[in-house]
Parts: structure tokens; sequence; C-alpha cells
């Protein structure tokens, strides 16, 4: 293969932008496509968490009997929209068979790989490339309000520390207090991972931009892929809304879009749309100094340097893109219950954006069954901006026929779900 092959990549969120800079550095010529705006989608308004500490798959034990009871609650944080739509039924019948130990426990370890290889990445990246992104190496907060929470997450730190060799400061409220006097006294304490961090999402997609366009990564925005014209097992151009394009390798990161390229990819792709939400606005007077996640009410905050936002909630509502005020509240009320002040005005930005759910958690890397030369990156579900660098490392490497630097059997296209 010669250096000068090219490779497009169609999506332009974090996972594509990660991807075309290390193709790039791999010597590759690269065109990145949307079918928008680089670094719009997903990737806008979500928390901008880099957290190596969110190891653990959704689906485990107990796991789908707690969606169960969630789903009844009044505003409950998860919502399904109950509709006739085979592709979520399935994709829900998929994560009850991964909610077992043996099953958290692998796709935990394939988690852990990516994330910690990501932190190291950004360790490197930060350092010498992406500049300007608000970036916050003091740890996550998990906060608890009550006490049987606290007492009960015991057991998920006994496990990260025993399975995982990840472990949290515990803190009673006194001292979480101290440490972080923007909460409202009654929190019954904290865990604390230190190992995390936070930046600002479209400012590191600003960044990446500046680092592929000074590197000679041509991107085209309002660009839709439209088809993939082939010989054989090869994709030979892609048909989009700017003409075809030809490519020696195609990348698909397209995010929670992806299973409606199934005909294109010709397969199935188990991905659920699952809605985020998030809002910003100006940093209060009294600002909290760490992200903080409020377990028991799903809800997460992140102290940005020029802004403040509150975001979380999970919405399965197909690619419905409205925006429904009720998930709005259920953030600023739960932010409420903790922080001492915990609203800001004006709202800058009222934000829901469509993370790729898979039923392991695990993302698809990797070569395209049907094809030689077509790859696939996509289904981070809500870990896109922490697992970005190693996936755009790995997806690199195997595109390039290098050795990767993870295992990247556990994330295959064609594994068994």
């Amino acid at each position: 293969m010669s250096a000068t092959e090219r490779v497009v990549v169609v999506g332009g969120g974090v996972i594509g932008a990660a991807c075309a800079y290390y193709l790039r550095q791999a010597g590759r010529d690269v065109t990145l496509i949307d079918q928008g705006e680089f670094g719009r989608g997903c990737s806008h308004g979500n928390c901008g968490y880099v957290c190596p500490s969110h190891v653990l798959p959704l689906a485990g034990p107990g796991a789908l009997w707690g969606t169960l009871k969630t789903l009844l609650a009044r505003n409950s944080p998860l919502k399904v929209r109950m509709r006739f739509d085979p592709a979520m039924w399935r994709w829900f019948w998929q994560f009850a068979r991964k909610c077992n130990q043996r099953d958290m426990l692998a796709a935990g370890h394939a988690i852990q790989s990516l994330l910690t290889s990501s932190r190291n990445l950004y360790d490197e990246l930060l350092q010498s490339t992406l500049a300007d992104v608000e970036w916050e190496p003091l740890g996550l907060l998990f906060v608890f309000r009550s006490q049987s929470g606290l007492k009960h997450y015991e057991e998920t730190d006994k496990l990260l520390r025993g399975e995982f060799d990840l472990g949290a400061t515990r803190y009673d409220e006194q001292s979480l207090l101290q440490l972080e006097p923007a909460l409202k006294p009654g929190s019954a304490g904290a865990w604390h991972y230190e190992t995390d961090g936070h930046l600002r999402p479209d400012k590191l997609m600003r960044a990446w931009r500046a680092v592929l366009e000074r590197g000679g990564v041509e991107i085209r925005e309002h660009c839709e892929l439209r088809d993939l014209i082939t010989d054989r097992r090869q994709a030979k151009r892609l048909s989009t809304s700017q003409g075809e394009l030809a490519a020696d390798q195609v990348v698909i990161a397209t995010g929670a879009w992806t299973p409606q390229l199934h005909r294109l990819l010709l397969r199935p792709i188990a991905i659920q749309p699952g809605k985020g939400y998030s809002i910003t606005m100006p940093r209060p007077e009294i600002c909290p100094r760490h992200s903080m996640i409020f377990e028991e009410h799903r809800v997460a905050v992140t102290p940005l340097a020029s802004s403040y936002r509150i975001g979380s909630t999970m919405e399965f509502a197909g690619y419905d893109s409205s925006m429904n005020p009720d998930r709005i509240n259920l953030l600023k009320q739960g932010a409420e219950i903790y922080l001492r002040q915990p609203l800001a005005e004006p709202i800058l930005e009222t934000w829901a954006g469509w993370r790729p759910m898979t039923p392991d958690s695990l993302p698809f890397l990797g070569p395209v069954p049907s094809f030689d030369n077509v790859f696939l990156a996509a289904g981070h579900g809500m870990l896109g901006v922490s697992m970005s660098p190693s996936t755009g490392k790995l997806i690199a490497e195997l595109v390039t026929s290098q050795t990767p630097h993870i295992d990247p059997q556990p994330y295959a296209v064609d594994r068994r779900l």
C-alpha cells in the first residue's frame, strides 16, 4: 500500500476527527465528509467528560429489572417512547442478554482498554496538538444524597478496585463540603475519581478542525453519503450530495446515524439513538470546582472555564429532534437538590443530541464483514469524547495494517450480541 492512498472518513464528530487525525499521521491522504457541519452533532453539547472511571457497561446483573422499574416511574431520567420499531425492541432483547456478570466484566475490560489508552493519548495531544479546550484534570465526583445510595456504591467501588484496579476516594458530608463548597449541606457523601477530567467539547472540535486542516485533511460539510459504488468486496467510490469521491479505504464514523446506512453496509447495525440533553449558562457566583454526577438523579454538572453546563437523561425516541421541556426540567430539578446555586441566567444554549448506544456498551471498531476496505467506528454511547483518541489510533492501525496497540477483537462488527 502506498503512502498516498486516499481514505474517506464519513462523519465529522469527535470520532471521525480522531480517525482522520491518526490516518493523516500514518501518511494517508484523508478527506472527511459530514452531512451537516463539522462538530455540530452529539460532539457539540455533551458534558465533556474524559472519564477512565466509566468502565462498567450499562448492561449488568439487575440492570434489566432496574430499567423496567425506572420506565414505570413518573419523570424518570430514562424514557422510552413506546412505538412499533422492531430494531429498537431487538436492541432491548440483545441488551437483556448481556445483563449478567460474565458479559459485564468482559465488556468492562474492553471498555477500560479504550479509556486508559485514550487518557494517555489525551495527555500527549493536550501538550502538543490540541489547544484551548478548557481542560481541567480535577477528577469526577459521584455525589449521593442518601446514605443508602452512598453505601450501595461501596459494592461498585469494591468491584472496580478488585477487578479493574480502579478505586475512588470516599468523602463523608463534612469533608465533601470542604472539597466542594458549592454543594448544599445534607449530602451523604461522594466518591472522587481523580483519574478523570473534563473539557469543553465544542472547543475540542474547533481545535480538531484547526489541526486537521493544518495537516492537510480536506473537510467537506453538507456532503451527504448516498451510496457506496463497489466492485466485488471493494468500495471504489462514494456517491455523495456533492458528487462522487474516489477512495482506497472508507471509515464510517457516523455515530447514532449509522443504522440508517444498513443498506450500504449490507448488514443491520445494533445502535439505537439515546437522546441526551444539556443546558449551558454563565458560571454561577457559587460555581462548583469539580465536575459531578448526581447518580441518584442521573444529572451531571460540568463547571467549564467559560461557562457552566448541566446535562444527562436518556430518551429512546428514535430520531425525534424535538426539544422535550420535561427533560430540561429534570436537569434543573436534579441540580437544585444538590447545589447552593444550581442555575444562572441567561441560558446560553439548550441542546439535545443522540448518543449511539449499543446493547453491550462496546463500540463497533474494525472492518465491515461485507467489504475488504470499509471500516466502522461507531457506537461509543456516552463515552465518545473519552474514547476518541484510542479509537482513532486503532482504526488507523487497522486501515494501514499496523499492529494494533490494543486488542480489536472485543469491538468486532460481527461479534455476537
